[in-house]
């Protein structure tokens, strides 16, 4: 009988073993966030570094770098030392659509960022205030839609700011919808949603985790995902793809990379990729992104975390190009 060892399992059997894990005392590792604590890529982070900790035996702490739609976060990863004690979030809309809206980027995705696994998928939810969508028969997207279309611009929907991935949603959804959308741009989702309540603003397009209590109370009314299939956790609500026309083809996930600097050393990279493939597997990792409305996604190797980012690019660039969204 022939037995083979694939690389994960290698890899997780190292980390299983005590005597490995002592040899040598480990540094502290520095988790970056790019947003500021409360939203959900930092609950992401801490729940990360909760269960990370114990599986490579060394202190996991979070390192808030917010601002500029994630890049100042993304530049820290870029520019720390590449010796496996900096490890960060990174974002699709980062990764992907950055490096077409930046004319002047801080640091080089391809060059300086270093792929280590797919942790999370999801997609960005349109929501309307309920009370409103009631008054004005806006009883699913297409009949949001046919309102806007009656009534130009006067739809004012919140997205997170300039080139962030609710941003080039709701510009793409205008452009292949045919209709004019007041776009209402916020520094981050709490406040906007905190207008859609009080009905300043008719509704925001905005990952799940901001929405999802008010959903849930039926103070907001969720139209549409911005992905092609529906949402495993929120298969209740319809998904792009199930829209008339044009619109059918849209097809926006988005997704968080745990990413290294490049140039950090191959040992250090399948050390920690086997620690996030053991956490990332876990049903408690699965349960605890559950409120957050994360899929909890992880990548064989980090090549072929490197391929998802070389297979997303192209799309996002003609989203980007689609919406003829720009960073003013």
């Amino acid at each position: 009988m022939r037995i083979s060892l694939t690389r994960r399992a290698v890899g997780v059997g190292l980390l299983a073993t005590p005597m490995l894990a002592r040899a040598q005392p480990r540094r502290t590792l520095r988790l970056v966030v790019p947003f500021p604590p409360g939203g959900a890529v930092d609950s992401l982070g801490r729940i990360l570094a909760e269960r990370l900790a114990p599986v490579l035996d060394q202190q996991v702490v979070v390192d808030n770098r917010s601002g500029a739609g994630g890049l100042i976060g993304a530049d820290t990863v870029a520019k720390a030392a590449p010796d496996g004690t900096t490890l960060g979030i990174i974002g699709a809309a980062t990764f992907c659509a950055a490096p077409v809206l930046q004319a002047n980027m801080p640091f080089s995705v391809a060059r300086d960022l270093l792929p280590v696994t797919q942790i999370t998928d999801s997609a960005v939810l349109i929501v309307v205030n309920a009370a409103r969508a009631a008054e004005r028969g806006w009883t699913d997207f297409a009949a949001l839609l046919a309102w806007a279309r009656n009534n130009p611009g006067k739809l004012q929907i919140a997205h997170s700011g300039p080139a962030t991935v609710s941003h080039l949603t709701l510009s793409a959804i205008a452009k292949l919808g045919g209709v004019e959308i007041t776009q209402v741009p916020y520094r981050g989702g709490a406040q906007a949603a905190t207008d859609v309540l009080a009905g300043t603003i008719d509704g925001t397009a905005d990952l799940p985790s901001t929405v999802l209590p008010h959903i849930a109370a039926g103070t907001m009314k969720a139209l549409v995902a911005s992905s092609a299939t529906r949402l495993q956790l929120l298969s209740s609500i319809p998904a792009m793809g199930e829209m008339p026309g044009a619109l059918s083809g849209l097809n926006v996930r988005s997704w968080n990379m745990m990413t290294l600097p490049a140039g950090t050393q191959a040992a250090e990279v399948a050390r920690l990729h086997a620690a996030l493939l053991r956490v990332g597997t876990e049903d408690s990792f699965r349960a605890a992104l559950r409120p957050l409305a994360y899929e909890p996604v992880t990548s064989d190797s980090p090549e072929a975390a490197a391929r998802l980012v070389a297979e997303e690019t192209p799309r996002w660039k003609a989203l980007v190009v689609m919406s003829g969204a720009s960073v003013q």
